[in-house]
């Protein structure tokens, strides 16, 4: 594994295009013309300030292409609005899909960006009669939003936690409809899925165990990656950042927590090609 320190400078991450997808992923690009694998996912999956994201690590010891489709902030919109991104995955051996977060999809509420999807674009008539007394041109991320909803009262985000979580459960589906029969469901956090309701300050958001459990049968597998204390010790040591990069770099995986999720996928993987 190698080990980068913060000073040696910003990370290049070879942004490159696949297929008709309108979208700009991390490279560097990879030949998909053979067999390849492809994986769906968050900011975890885009491997941000990692020299290697588990991705690269897949591809390392498979010898097979692996087509890093991770995009930052992602929630399952971003996918399900680019017929490109998802010929792309149709096409792959095998597809990966993170598990992300629940608050980043238009809905009845609120709209998000069809491609940052951590961009609140605007309130909804809906939302803006619930919360009178709130400025909505003050947010201009999700979670900000949420945070400060959620600050109004629990039970009087109810209704919006709970059409996130039904709305998150069918895109879900949609996607792995949309996948290569040989498909993986991926959980990667520092805990498994909630078995209840849980807050914002629970990442990936709004998701629990019951929803998982609904996804399972739409993929040919599930693999859960719960971060161990050792990993998650790893801290900033081995990631590579500018200094004013820094406070985003201390809420995402280092080297070790992605050689740990490489290493749970690698099986099912296997098994799969």
């Amino acid at each position: 594994m190698a080990f980068v320190q913060p000073s040696d400078g910003a990370l290049n991450y070879f942004l490159c295009h696949y297929g008709r997808s309108r979208l700009t992923y991390r490279g560097p690009r990879r030949d998909l013309s053979g067999e390849y694998l492809a994986v769906l996912g968050g900011t975890e999956t885009y491997g941000r300030f990692v020299m290697a994201p588990y991705a690269a690590l897949v591809e390392e010891r498979l010898g097979i292409p692996v087509a890093n489709l991770g995009c930052q902030n992602a929630g399952p919109d971003v996918y399900l609005c680019d017929r490109g991104a998802m010929e792309v995955a149709a096409g792959a051996r095998v597809a990966v899909l993170q598990v992300m977060g629940a608050q980043n999809l238009t809905n009845r509420y609120y709209t998000v960006h069809p491609r940052r999807n951590d961009r609140f674009v605007a309130a909804t008539p809906l939302l803006r009669s619930m919360y009178r007394e709130v400025d909505f041109t003050e947010f201009h991320f999700t979670r900000h939003l949420i945070s400060a909803l959620w600050a109004l009262g629990e039970e009087r985000f109810a209704p919006i936690r709970a059409e996130l979580k039904l709305l998150w459960v069918e895109r879900m589906i949609a996607i792995l409809a949309r996948l290569p029969k040989r498909s993986i469901l991926f959980w990667t956090a520092d805990h498994p899925p909630p078995e209840g309701d849980a807050g914002p300050e629970i990442q990936p958001m709004f998701v629990d165990r019951a929803m998982i459990e609904v996804l399972k049968p739409h993929a040919s597998a599930y693999v859960e990656h719960v971060v161990t204390p050792a990993a998650r010790a790893e801290g900033l040591s081995a990631m590579r950042f500018l200094p004013q990069e820094e406070p985003a770099a201390e809420g995402l995986p280092g080297a070790a927590v992605h050689q740990e999720a490489a290493d749970r996928l690698m099986p099912l993987v296997e098994r799969l090609l």
